[in-house]
Protein backbone atom coordinates (compact mmCIF):
# COMPACT_ATOMS: atom_id res chain seq x y z
CA UNK A 1 0.00 0.00 0.00
CA UNK A 2 1.31 3.67 -0.86
CA UNK A 3 1.26 6.08 1.45
CA UNK A 4 1.58 10.14 0.50
CA UNK A 5 2.75 12.34 3.75
CA UNK A 6 3.03 16.38 3.25
CA UNK A 7 4.57 19.08 4.74
CA UNK A 8 5.26 22.81 4.56
CA UNK A 9 1.91 24.57 4.53
CA UNK A 10 1.08 27.25 6.70
CA UNK A 11 0.04 30.30 6.84
CA UNK A 12 1.71 33.04 4.73
CA UNK A 13 0.86 36.75 3.63
CA UNK A 14 -0.24 37.98 -0.19
CA UNK A 15 2.92 37.85 -1.96
CA UNK A 16 4.83 35.56 0.06
CA UNK A 17 6.32 31.43 -1.11
CA UNK A 18 6.17 28.24 0.42
CA UNK A 19 7.42 24.98 -0.52
CA UNK A 20 5.32 22.15 -0.37
CA UNK A 21 6.80 18.54 0.08
CA UNK A 22 5.32 15.16 -0.46
CA UNK A 23 6.95 11.66 0.04
CA UNK A 24 6.44 8.35 -0.34
CA UNK A 25 6.39 5.17 0.92
CA UNK A 26 4.97 1.46 0.03
CA UNK A 27 5.45 -0.67 -2.32
CA UNK A 28 3.89 -0.02 -6.03
CA UNK A 29 7.15 0.49 -8.58
CA UNK A 30 4.77 1.42 -11.14
CA UNK A 31 3.69 4.63 -10.00
CA UNK A 32 4.06 7.61 -12.94
CA UNK A 33 2.49 10.84 -12.84
CA UNK A 34 2.71 12.85 -9.04
CA UNK A 35 1.71 16.22 -8.29
CA UNK A 36 -0.40 18.30 -6.69
CA UNK A 37 -4.46 18.92 -6.49
CA UNK A 38 -6.13 21.30 -4.41
CA UNK A 39 -9.49 22.07 -2.76
CA UNK A 40 -10.67 25.14 -1.40
CA UNK A 41 -13.96 25.51 1.13
CA UNK A 42 -17.12 24.85 -1.48
CA UNK A 43 -15.03 24.61 -4.79
CA UNK A 44 -13.90 21.18 -6.82
CA UNK A 45 -10.49 19.47 -6.17
CA UNK A 46 -8.50 20.59 -8.89
CA UNK A 47 -5.34 20.22 -10.52
CA UNK A 48 -2.12 22.52 -9.30
CA UNK A 49 0.77 20.74 -11.44
CA UNK A 50 1.95 16.83 -12.29
CA UNK A 51 5.17 15.74 -13.30
CA UNK A 52 4.47 12.97 -15.74
CA UNK A 53 6.73 9.83 -15.46
CA UNK A 54 8.45 11.20 -18.47
CA UNK A 55 9.57 14.37 -16.93
CA UNK A 56 6.98 16.64 -18.35
CA UNK A 57 5.35 19.65 -16.45
CA UNK A 58 1.62 20.30 -16.86
CA UNK A 59 -0.22 23.32 -14.21
CA UNK A 60 -3.47 24.82 -13.85
CA UNK A 61 -4.05 27.39 -16.20
CA UNK A 62 -4.13 30.14 -12.73
CA UNK A 63 -0.63 29.14 -11.73
CA UNK A 64 0.38 31.66 -14.34
CA UNK A 65 4.61 30.70 -13.42
CA UNK A 66 4.32 31.16 -9.93
CA UNK A 67 4.55 27.45 -8.97
CA UNK A 68 6.90 25.02 -9.84
CA UNK A 69 6.84 21.28 -9.53
CA UNK A 70 9.76 19.26 -9.26
CA UNK A 71 10.73 15.62 -8.50
CA UNK A 72 13.85 14.21 -6.93
CA UNK A 73 13.41 10.56 -7.95
CA UNK A 74 10.23 8.69 -8.91
CA UNK A 75 8.97 8.73 -5.12
CA UNK A 76 9.30 12.21 -3.88
CA UNK A 77 7.66 15.35 -5.29
CA UNK A 78 7.90 19.02 -4.23
CA UNK A 79 5.76 22.17 -5.11
CA UNK A 80 7.40 25.77 -4.73
CA UNK A 81 4.59 28.41 -4.46
CA UNK A 82 5.92 31.58 -4.90
CA UNK A 83 3.65 35.40 -5.08
CA UNK A 84 0.81 33.80 -3.31
CA UNK A 85 -2.85 35.20 -3.50
CA UNK A 86 -5.37 34.97 -0.82
CA UNK A 87 -7.56 32.67 -3.92
CA UNK A 88 -4.35 30.51 -3.34
CA UNK A 89 -5.65 29.52 0.06
CA UNK A 90 -7.08 25.94 -0.10
CA UNK A 91 -6.16 22.28 1.38
CA UNK A 92 -3.26 20.80 -0.83
CA UNK A 93 -3.29 17.17 -1.71
CA UNK A 94 -0.26 15.05 -3.02
CA UNK A 95 -1.24 12.38 -5.58
CA UNK A 96 0.34 9.78 -7.15
CA UNK A 97 -0.89 7.48 -10.18
CA UNK A 98 0.44 4.33 -11.21
CA UNK A 99 1.02 2.79 -14.56
CA UNK A 100 -2.06 0.44 -13.92
CA UNK A 101 -3.93 3.82 -13.16
CA UNK A 102 -4.22 3.32 -9.00
CA UNK A 103 -4.35 6.79 -7.62
CA UNK A 104 -3.11 7.51 -4.06
CA UNK A 105 -3.80 10.95 -2.44
CA UNK A 106 -2.43 12.11 0.87
CA UNK A 107 -4.07 13.55 3.53
CA UNK A 108 -3.89 17.11 2.60
CA UNK A 109 -1.81 20.53 4.15
CA UNK A 110 -3.47 23.60 4.45
CA UNK A 111 -1.93 26.55 2.89
CA UNK A 112 -3.91 29.98 3.91
CA UNK A 113 -2.67 33.20 2.53
CA UNK A 114 -3.58 36.15 4.42
CA UNK A 115 -4.92 39.64 2.21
Amino acid sequence: QVQLVESGGGLVQTGGSLRLSCETSGADSTIDNMGWYRQAPGKRRELVAIVTGSGTRLYGDFVKGRFTVSRDNARNVYLQMNSLKPEDTAVYYCNARSSAGLEYWGQGTQVTVSS
